[in-house]
């Protein structure tokens, strides 16, 4: 099989050099849309592939991918953005990829957003990331877009990392949001989850619990968008300190699924601001008891199932003054990462600790 590889990109001079030199490894053609760049993007582009086309900037990132998608011509379609990187392991897996004899419609990549100095992921989500051309596949909203999966899908353990050099200007998302409003488009569940999102983000937590509170009555919306509103509900309400809100959010949660890392651990936080030391403990070590799905495509927090518990169960019973209990969850936390800046600074107390009693 075949493998095209579709960017859209505007002013990626910093970083698509670096993208691309990842992708012709891989790739049987690239196809590279820009929507107005005013840098050396195109001539970057150009160095890669003659598959480089303008494209009118419309406030609609599905529009400009899905023409992007139209202009590729190999059996299976990619799509990456500049500042994703793909890793030598994973570049070999997706060559092999190809040589599967029987494709499925759809694969699902790890999407890497936030990982260790040794790249292993932080915070990551399921995305689906190559499609059977044939199936002629469309992307769906101007912002946040996304291909909604259908037919044979799979997923596979191949990572993409997106390894942004620059934050997204601030507010751009929630222009796009704004626009769309102003032209009176009537928002899907999902584009109302995502709209609630980018005003959290821009900190306006008020309107945003609204919206949210507003996506949760829809009766369409995926699961997993309302668990993690339930979530962004208590971030907002915690901005606000509002902490019993907080925790009456993250317990909603529990109605949709079983208990997520992501809510359980934050439970936990919110009874130590307010020095409710055992619920604290009750809370963190549910986390620590919980399984992460990384297939769910949910946005998954990995250290929520297993370190920022166990450091937080140290700092407890430290609390406490139980240093028996304290000292074995930094072990715990000492083996997940044993060079994090808490775990040092832990260890350094209970180095002076043990060499106190010796004395």
């Amino acid at each position: 099989m075949t493998l095209s590889v579709c960017l859209i990109v505007k002013n990626e001079q910093e970083v698509l050099e670096r993208c691309l030199s990842c992708v012709k490894r891989f790739a049987d053609e690239i196809v590279i849309v820009d929507t107005g760049s005013t840098d050396d993007t195109i001539q970057i582009a150009k160095k890669f592939t003659n598959n480089v086309y303008n494209f009118k900037w419309e406030y609609d990132f599905s529009a400009a991918r899905n023409f992007c998608f139209s202009k590729a011509t190999c059996d299976l379609v990619m799509w990456l953005d500049a500042d994703d990187i793909v890793l030598d392991e994973d570049i070999e897996k997706i060559n092999n990829l190809k040589k599967v004899e029987k494709p499925a419609d759809m694969y699902m990549f790890e999407y890497v957003l936030s990982h260790e100095s040794d790249m292993t992921p932080i915070f990551s989500y399921a995305r689906e990331r190559v499609f059977l051309r044939s199936r002629n596949y469309k992307w769906v909203d101007a912002i946040h877009e996304v291909i909604i999966p259908s037919g044979r899908v799979e997923h596979v353990d191949i990572k993409i990392y997106h390894e942004k050099i620059k934050p997204t200007p601030k507010g751009r998302n929630l222009k796009i949001y704004h626009k769309l409003k102003q032209k009176k488009v009537v928002f899907s569940p999902r584009q109302q989850f995502y709209y609630a999102r980018e005003l959290m983000f821009n900190g306006y937590y008020k309107k945003a619990i609204s919206e949210l509170k507003k996506f949760l009555r829809m009766p369409d919306g995926w699961v997993e968008n309302k668990i993690q509103a339930c979530i962004d509900i208590s971030i907002c309400m915690n901005n606000l300190g509002e902490f019993e809100k907080a925790c009456l959010s993250l317990l909603q949660s529990f109605l949709l699924a079983p208990p997520r890392g992501e809510a359980v651990c934050r439970l936990g936080d919110n009874f130590l601001r307010q020095k409710k030391y055992d619920d604290a403990i009750f809370w963190y070590k549910q986390a620590l008891s919980i399984q992460p799905n990384l297939n769910s495509g949910a946005f998954v927090e990995k250290d929520m199932y297993d370190f920022i518990p166990a450091l937080q169960l140290c700092y407890v019973y430290y609390l406490k003054g139980d240093l028996e209990n304290s000292y074995k969850y930094h072990l715990v936390s000492q083996k997940l990462k044993p060079s994090h800046p808490s775990v040092l600074h832990n260890q350094n107390f209970f180095d002076n600790c043990f060499e106190k009693s010796r004395k």
